[in-house]
């Protein structure tokens, strides 16, 4: 009941032109951060959060917030007052009720801070201004409507990557909720499966599923190791500070690409040393969730 859990998730490699902004000239722009000296795409966790929650409403769990996809901007539309007892949604990515005086009636807080706590997702391998172009054809003939009068060429700014995120999650505040266990099972479970980043305009398909991950279950405030831990290669170096003298490898669960490709001594040392080792990632959330399910019943 008194750890957390902290993740880093690395998806697998794909072209992408996620989370680009808008600007003119028919140009859309990857969003990006300099890291020594070099430009990386990166995805905001609040496009993942959206999408998480996309995810826990198609696995059954009841949602305040959906999107609006016909207005004319981004819209969201809510059922009822923020109620993180009732909302799966509010009780995890928490919400803010910025004319609080409408809460008063509902007994309720205006405000609630995340449970789930995210950090953008970066790119493994550095942007190398590739770009695409395509042509939109002119609307002609009989068309009753046209964006334009003339056909229009379309850039676009891509990259080769994969990319890596972090996540938090305090058992404690999971629990906070009599349903707390099993919507916290499902909301990993959704980290297995996480698709449809918003950002890219429902044209990219990129998953945000891992490929490889590595997860610390402590009762440590902090992580301690590096969470954005993994190199262009896919390798994930402070694995060797599991020790005993350093991090208690106990405490980590590594799945996927990272174990399939570990050589067998290195696999038989983390293991000799209480490491949770699992060839698949889903698995692994799913044996997390069930950890996390018996300290609820044990609440």
């Amino acid at each position: 009941m008194t750890k957390n859990i902290f993740g880093t998730v690395l998806t697998y490699v794909a072209p992408s032109s996620n989370y680009r902004g808008e600007s003119e000239a028919n140009r859309t722009v990857i969003q990006k951060i300099t890291r020594a000296g070099k430009e990386y795409a990166v995805i905001s966790p609040e496009s993942m959060r959206n999408a998480l929650r996309e995810v826990i409403a198609l696995k059954g769990l009841e949602c305040n917030r959906s999107r609006l996809h016909n207005e004319d901007q981004l819209a969201v539309e809510f059922k009822d007052f923020p109620n993180a007892d009732k909302y799966a949604d509010d009780f995890f990515f928490g919400y803010m009720v910025a004319d609080g005086k409408t809460m008063k009636p509902t007994g309720r807080p205006a405000k609630r801070d995340s449970i789930l706590r995210m950090n953008l997702a970066v790119a493994l391998s550095p942007y190398r201004f590739d770009a695409t172009f395509h042509q939109s054809p002119q609307n002609a003939g009989g068309s009753p409507w046209k964006n334009q009068d003339n056909s229009g060429l379309l850039h676009k700014e891509i990259s080769y990557t994969a990319f890596q995120y972090p996540f938090a999650l305090s058992i404690a505040d999971c629990m906070k909720n009599s349903n707390g266990p099993k919507w916290t099972a499902v909301l990993l479970e959704s980290i297995g499966e996480l698709s449809n980043v918003a950002g890219g305009h429902a044209r990219s398909f990129f998953e945000m599923a891992p490929r490889s991950l590595v997860i610390r279950i402590s009762q440590s405030l902090v992580a301690g190791f590096n969470t954005y831990g993994f190199n262009e290669a896919g390798e994930f170096p402070e694995l060797s500070r599991l020790n005993e003298n350093d991090l208690p490898a106990s405490e980590f669960w590594i799945a996927g690409e990272l174990v399939r490709n570990m050589e067998k001594s290195e696999k038989q040392r983390l293991t000799d040393a209480g490491a949770h080792l699992f060839e698949n990632t889903q698995i692994c959330l799913k044996a997390i969730a069930e950890q996390v399910s018996a300290a609820g019943a044990k609440k």
